[in-house]
Formats: structure tokens, sequence, C-alpha cells
């Protein structure tokens, strides 16, 4: 009768776990010595090997001749509890006996030393779902055991497991296993079972596990039963799994960097027709922007990042082009996205909304968005710049202006300090100061209250704290205290403020309501 691949090739001894030896080598070192405990409780995510190590250890206490890799497999008891035919070695699916009655059974049942062997061995899977009482029932057990009995309690969710239960047993936490180790261990039984398969595919599935042994080996049973008798290719993979290749997420990339929802759009509808899941393909995408923020801020991105080097050069190239905020962004606002779609019934509608919010990150006023919104300004005047001195348009004397006050310009010598008429002309003026700063400062500048200090000091007041930081960097704030120079010729004070109040806002008086005209020679 065929058996599943995880059944068929279930490690028969510790040597053949993989990716735990922290947890083998100390259950090794414990029956060598004869410190057995009674009770142990195993944690750790589906399929990394908790119940397959409870039951090697099982056999491997009641052994007649254990080895340093754990039983011998060829004793009476080995055979007999590898049948299920040994009263010594009990499993329990606490999911479904989870009553106290069912604990009940057990405790009387444990009262009888084992007619062969040494040692009895309950394994509880699922423990986190009995009931408090059948928790209660069992405490009592934990906390006098006989001498022959070991109870090994699994779970993947610990926290839900009362601490006095925790404080009986030894617990071991089982790790999400590496995907080299899952990726070496597809290839062991593919060479067994005499099917070839290409390394990047077997990588992929490997990776698609996250972590959990079991859960590679069940998608690679569907790949290789959709593609029978033939070579396991990476696309082959990305077929049956429903995936897409590296190509479409480095043309969304493209399109998130141009801000061209459109493009997102349509990208979308394209991925939709080829069948695609898109709870994947959000995943996957964001799995991609991990790469990208890897290759962006680290110097180990061959050994961090899983991609071949075409795609790697490609990642290069847009982290030159991307600051590491804007990753974080498109993170955050897709790892969201990915946790409604479980639960969404259009998921399309719900992936379109989160692209188009990610090419325009107006619609967001947290600093993330900020920064993205500071790129697009950037980028603008870019092109301004390039097709400007291409010929291909005049530009004014203001826009020349506007642009070339990035960098705030040396002065030629000492300016007198303004005094507070100074200061009104200067915002009775304002539009003209905005003409000579760049334009990411003046769509900064857009919600700010102008108001005076009692020193005399021009007060630019701002209710968002991402502006309000942006102005207390010295080169920006520089860069307006040199435009107010420039039209009063005197040295204009800055006070940059971050006012969260509405009330504390309005108590600031707004000088441009309040001055109508003031005559000033602009100083060129």
């Amino acid at each position: 009768m065929y058996q599943a691949l995880y059944r068929k090739y279930r490690p028969a001894d510790f040597s053949d776990v993989k990716g735990q030896e922290h947890i083998v080598t100390t259950l090794v070192n414990q029956i060598r010595g004869g410190r057995i405990g009674h009770a142990y409780l195993f944690c750790g995510t589906r399929g990394t090997g908790k119940t397959t190590v409870a039951k090697i250890f099982a056999r491997a206490v009641n052994c007649e001749n254990p080895g340093p890799e754990g039983p011998c497999g060829e004793c009476a008891m080995c055979r007999a509890i590898e049948r299920q035919a040994s009263m010594n070695v009990v499993e329990i699916d606490a999911a479904s006996n989870n009553r106290v009655d069912d604990i009940r059974q057990v405790i009387d049942e444990v009262q009888y030393s084992p007619a062969e062997g040494r040692y009895k061995v309950y394994i509880i899977d699922e423990v986190h779902m009995l009931s408090v009482s059948a928790f209660n029932a069992l405490l009592k057990t934990l906390e006098e055991p006989p001498s022959y009995l070991i109870f090994i309690l699994a779970t993947t969710e610990a926290h839900k497991i009362p601490l006095t239960i925790l404080s009986r047993c030894q617990r071991y936490d089982f790790r999400r296993i590496g995907v080299e180790t899952i990726a070496e261990r597809l290839r062991e039984l593919l060479d067994r079972e005499g099917i070839e398969a290409e390394d990047r595919a077997l990588a992929y599935i490997a990776r698609q596990a996250d972590g959990a042994l079991r859960d590679g080996l069940s998608l690679l049973e569907q790949c290789i039963s959709f593609y029978f008798g033939e070579k396991l290719t990476y696309e082959n993979v990305l077929k049956v799994l429903g995936a897409v290749d590296h190509t479409v997420y480095h043309e969304l990339m493209e399109t998130l960097l141009r801000n061209r929802a459109e493009g997102a759009v349509e990208l979308i509808a394209r991925v939709v027709e080829q069948g695609k899941d898109l709870t994947q393909f959000v995943n996957e995408f964001v799995w991609y922007l991990r790469n990208l923020l890897i290759v962006k801020t680290t110097e180990e991105t061959g050994r961090l990042v899983d991609m071949s080097a075409e795609n790697i050069g490609e990642l290069e190239r847009y982290a030159q082009e991307i600051e590491a905020e804007m990753i974080f962004r498109y993170i955050r606002v897709l790892s969201a996205l990915a946790g409604e779609m479980k639960y969404g019934s259009n998921k399309r509608v719900m992936l379109e909304v989160a692209m188009i919010r990610l090419c325009r990150p107006q619609m967001e006023r947290d600093y993330d968005s900020l920064v993205n919104r500071l790129h697009i300004l950037e980028q603008k005047n870019e092109e301004l710049m390039e097709a400007a001195a291409a010929g291909s348009f005049s530009v004014s004397a203001t826009d020349s202006a506007g642009s070339a006050a990035a960098a705030p310009q040396p002065k030629e010598e000492l300016r007198p300090e303004a005094v507070p008429e100074d200061v009104k002309a200067v915002v009775a003026n304002w539009k003209q100061l905005l003409g000579r700063v760049s334009p990411v400062a003046k769509k900064m500048l857009e919600e700010v209250r102008l108001s005076v200090s009692d020193s005399g000091s021009l007060i630019l007041a701002f209710p968002q704290s991402t502006t309000a930081e942006y102005f207390r960097r010295e080169d920006n704030q520089a860069e307006v205290a040199e435009a107010a120079a420039q039209l009063t010729g005197k040295e204009i004070r800055l006070d940059v403020r971050f006012v969260e109040s509405r009330r504390q806002m309005n108590t600031l008086p707004e000088l441009r309501n309040m001055i109508k005209n003031v005559e000033i020679e602009i100083l060129d």
C-alpha cells in the first residue's frame, strides 16, 4: 500500500533527525547516563519533529540494546513498539481526548507497571487542548510519578500550558528547520526514489515549507505527483504551487518605484489571469522586499539572500534607488494585507487598493510615507533638471531659483540681525520665499503656521512631528533661513516647533492673517 513520503521516511533513530541536534544530543546523553526524566515538554511549530523524536525516545528507553544513535530497531521491544503492538508506548491525541475522564482513564492505567520492558511512555500530542480540569487531574501524577512512568507532552502553543505543568517538565524547544537542511533532506529522499530534480526547484520547495520538514515533503509529493515520471524543474514547481517567477516581482518593484498605479493594477490582472494564488503572491513579494532590505542594509548578501546572482544584481540596482524607510512601508502595508486576505471575500480588490496606496504615499501621514513622498518629489525634480539641461523647455527665473536652492548659498558677508519688522516682512512675502527653496522644502512648508516669538525669532510651527524633525536638521533649517536673508538682507533666527494639540496651535497667532502688506526691497 502506498505511503506518503513523510510517513515512509519517518526517522527510525536519532541520527536521521534533521535540524534538532541540540535536542537529540541531550536526550542521547540522558539515556547513556541513566538520567531519564519523568516528564518532557516538546514545543515548536508543526512539522519540526516533535512526535517523531518522542517515538524514537520511547523506543530507546525500552530498547534491549540501545546504541549511540538510540534504539537498535532489532530487539523484540523495538519491533513490538514499531508495530504498535506494545502496551509500553501509548499515544493520545489531546485534541479529541481532552476531557477530564480521558485523563482519569490514563491515570488508572499507569498504576500498573509494564509487563515487559522498563518504561511506560505516554505521548500526549497537542496537549494544550486539554481542559482545565484535565490538566488538574494530570498534575497529581506529574508531581509523584511511578519510577517506570514517562510523560512526553507535545504542543505547538506552549503559552497555553498551565505554569504548574510547565514547572514539572523538562522543556525542549524545537527550532524551525533551515532551508538548506530541508533541501538536502528532499534531495536525499528523491535519490532513494530515483527521481531527478533541479536544485532550484528543491530550494524553492524548502523555502515554501517555512521551517517545517513535513510540509516540505508534502509539497514535494504534490509536485512529483503532478509531473509523474518527469524531471522536477523550477518552472514546474512554480506552476504546481501557484507561484510566480522573480521577473514578475522585479516588474512590480519597478512600477512601485515609478509610482505607476495603473501599471501595478495591470500586473495584478495578469497574475489573476494566470490563476495564481493572490495570498501567496503577496507573501512572496514580502519575502522579495525582505531580500531587497538585506541587500540595502548589509554586506552579507550572498549568505543571507537565497537568490541567483542575476536576481541579486537586480536587487542591488533597486537598492540604489530606494530608501530603507520606503521598504519598511511596503513590508508594513503588505504584511497587514496578507493577514486581511485570509478572511477577505474579494482578494483582488484588496490587493489593488494596497498597490494604489503604495503608489500614493500622500494618502498616509506616518514617517515612512513622508520619506516616500520626498523620494517622489526628488525624482520629479531630477527629471525637470535633466529636461532643462537637455534644452527641451525653458525654465523661468523663479523655477530656476527654486531648483537651485536645494543647498544654502554661501554668505558673502556678515548680515545684521533682523528686527521684528524684518520678520513681518518675510511673512508678508512668504510666497517669494517659497520660490527660493527647493521643491522638497516647499512641499514640507505647506502646513506650517508662522508666528513670532518674544525674542523676535520666526516661529515655524508644524502639526506633524516628521515635518518638524525635517526642519530641525541644520542643513534644512539653513535653507529657509538663507532664503529669508536673501529677501531682507538680515539674519533671521528660526524657532522650529512641533505642536501636536490643536488648542496649543490656536494660541499661536498666524502672522499671515495679521499682515496685509509690507513693502520690501528684494535683495538679489
